[in-house]
């Protein structure tokens, strides 16, 4: 599971905690430019976000041994360089064999409009995923968007 935010989900937590799931933690601008930069076929891009954390410096517990708080499986030290007197990490791009996405209308050709905030990282994800799954509200007859409307 790559996670930004794991929050208060207490069934998620134990999950981790008891060694049933592996977590990597991405900051989530970070997570969102790995989903859109697997879409356009990107592998790996570097950023100043998570420079020097845990994370970046290899050991974070990605997955616990069960019945016990000793990890199992651990981040490895993400690669690091200097550009212009400022410091970067290196995070490998994500993609999937399907991404499951939720959109506002969709045509009868499969052009997506999504709404709101589900603009935000729905069009980056269903282009990660090799075969891309749309649940939509509604499905209009081709030619009835404007096609500057349309987000995927």
């Amino acid at each position: 599971m790559f996670s930004s935010y794991v929050g208060e989900n207490k069934n998620f937590e134990e999950q981790y905690l008891n060694g049933s799931i592996e977590l990597e933690l991405v900051p989530q601008g970070t997570l969102a430019e790995k989903l859109r930069a697997g879409g356009a076929g990107i592998p790996a891009f570097f950023t100043p976000t998570g420079v020097g954390s845990d994370v970046a410096l290899g050991g974070f517990p990605i997955k616990f041994k069960p019945g016990s708080h000793e990890p199992l499986i651990t981040s490895q030290k993400k690669e690091e360089r200097v550009y212009n007197g400022k410091r970067y990490i290196l995070e490998e791009s994500l993609t999937a064999d399907y991404a499951l996405v939720k959109g506002w209308k969709a045509d009868e050709k499969g052009n997506v409009i999504f709404k709101k905030s589900a603009r935000n990282f729905n069009n980056d994800c269903a282009r990660a995923g090799k075969i891309c799954i749309v649940e939509v509200e509604e499905i209009v007859p081709t030619g009835t968007f404007d096609p500057d409307s349309v987000h995927l």
